[in-house]
């Protein structure tokens, strides 16, 4: 059933929000990677093995074992599969990239998302919504303000991703409403452990130093691992209810909510405090995703039923 255009804007709000959360994750993995030392494929399977042991017991006490029997369980572990290569490609980008360039090219994904949309579930894609989407993109442009220096063979890891990631969120709209949000997290994040168990063996059998093998030296590691897949299973749990009320092409833009996050994170954690250009780029990301807002609203206000005369 096609999503009301009511069920659009919370699917939006609820979109909007998980975004401010989840680059909380990337700062996370950059910090492991380049303080703690720890390898980019080892952080990538702690945060699918937390993620599992976050979202299963809750799995199991609102719908017991059966809840494990997923309809589509080979493509609920692909789509796990891929969310957790699209990971890997991301924290290794981080971990040899800085943060902001990281982004600016994986955020791309957008398009590929809205493309994907338009072409395999036949959903209309206006001319606002594309437009809407350039702006965000070209605001993220100017908050990120990428160098010439990162498009060699590096700058190939944060298009993956983005490829990747476009892949698994356009899986989370394709396979509708056969199993629900919980079991297709939990499943994907068997999926992701699994995955990345294969990547480490296959990693540390070719002297790959990025997938070797280590445990976290300190208490402050174990917790931010543990955060890390808490984040990750959450939140993605939110993201899939977000696509079951809005079409994908509504909620592209508000991945540009993302950069928000990773600004102030990067003044916090860095000390990188944004010029002016930055907090206009800013603005104009919000600006895009508001406009699709009020324009949804105003669609849903239309839509809406007239009041009975009595």
């Amino acid at each position: 059933m096609a999503p009301t255009s009511t069920n659009a804007v919370r699917g939006m709000a609820l979109m909007a929000n998980c975004m401010l959360i989840l680059p909380i994750m990337d700062a996370i993995a950059k910090y492991m990677a380049t303080v703690e030392g720890m390898s980019p494929g080892q952080v990538t399977f702690y945060r699918f093995f937390f993620q599992l042991l976050s979202v299963l017991p809750l799995l199991l006490l609102l719908n017991g074992r059966s809840a494990l029997s997923a309809k589509r369980p080979w493509v609920n572990l692909l789509r796990g599969a891929i969310h957790g290569a699209a990971s890997l490609m991301f924290f290794m980008a981080v971990k040899y990239m800085p943060l902001a360039d990281v982004f600016a090219i994986y955020f791309v994904e957008p398009f590929i998302l809205t493309a994907l949309s338009a072409v395999f579930l036949k959903e209309k894609v206006g001319w606002r919504r594309w437009l809407a989407i350039a702006v965000g993109f070209g605001g993220a442009m100017i908050v990120i303000q990428p160098s010439y220096r990162i498009f060699g063979l590096t700058a190939l890891l944060p298009v993956a991703c983005a490829f990747l990631y476009a892949l698994y969120m356009f899986l989370n709209r394709a396979i509708g409403e056969a199993d629900s949000p919980m079991t297709m997290q939990t499943m994907a994040g068997f999926g992701g452990t699994l995955f990345m168990v294969l990547a480490l063996i296959a990693g540390t059998g070719l002297g790959d130093p990025d997938f070797a093998v280590s445990l976290p030296t300190s208490p402050l590691a174990w917790a931010l691992l543990i955060l890390l897949g808490t984040i990750s299973g959450y939140i993605h749990l939110l993201v899939v209810r977000a696509f079951r009320m809005a079409p994908l092409s509504v909620l592209a833009p508000f991945q540009y909510f993302e950069i928000i996050a990773a600004v102030l994170l990067g003044y916090v954690l860095f000390d990188e405090f944004p010029t002016l250009s930055k907090w206009l780029g800013i603005l104009i990301i919000v600006g895009s995703g508001l406009f699709i807002l009020w324009r949804e609203r105003n669609r849903a206000a239309d839509a809406s039923p007239p009041e009975p005369v009595a």
